[in-house]
């Protein structure tokens, strides 16, 4: 079993701030978003408890998150980092493309960050986390620095949920619609 401080825990912050929030997004009908579980196989299961022992990714995953807001399809993924230089090594190219696919249907794809030494957690819209992508991909730095980060796309906890990020989909939104028109 997994312990805090482990990898098989990473996350475990944002991912329950995350959970609160969609609770309360759908108690309040503002929005509908399910957890993606991942996919595994299990290898081995003890017998006398039924519990999974040895297992591996069945496949792989595309996204943590998925549903609508108001009529707008959104995916996101969360991701968790201790530091101020945010390596891109957890985000992979499959991801990236389900995302950049989502988006060409008309839906809103994103990250959800926290920066945990800060404790404070940051709306990535998909269109910055592909520049960074790309510039690594063009032999650039494998990572961003929380100086990249658009601090206008900062999330605040408001009216009881811990982790409100409707406001950032809702801006998202509007720069791409005055983008479209330039």
């Amino acid at each position: 079993m997994a312990t805090w401080g482990t990898r098989g825990l990473r996350g475990s912050t944002l991912e329950e701030m995350i959970n609160v929030s969609l609770e309360k997004y759908r108690e309040k009908k503002l929005a509908l978003i399910q957890k993606i579980p991942t996919p595994i196989k299990p290898i081995h299961m003890d017998k006398e408890t039924g519990h999974i022992t040895l297992a591996y990714f069945d496949q792989r995953s595309t996204v943590d998150y998925i549903g609508v807001v108001q009529g707008v399809p959104v995916c996101f993924d969360a991701k968790e980092c201790a530091s101020d230089t945010i390596p891109l090594q957890n985000i992979h190219e499959h991801q990236m493309v389900f995302m950049r696919d989502f988006e060409q249907q008309g839906g809103v794809a994103f990250f959800l960050l926290y920066l945990s030494q800060r404790d404070e957690a940051y709306y990535i819209p998909f269109r910055d986390a592909l520049r960074f992508w790309n510039r690594a991909a063009e032999g650039g730095r494998k990572s961003f620095t929380y100086a990249e980060l658009d601090q206008s796309y900062r999330i605040e906890g408001c009216r009881g949920i811990s982790l409100h990020f409707l406001c950032q989909i809702q801006k998202d939104l509007e720069e791409r619609s005055s983008s479209s028109l330039i």
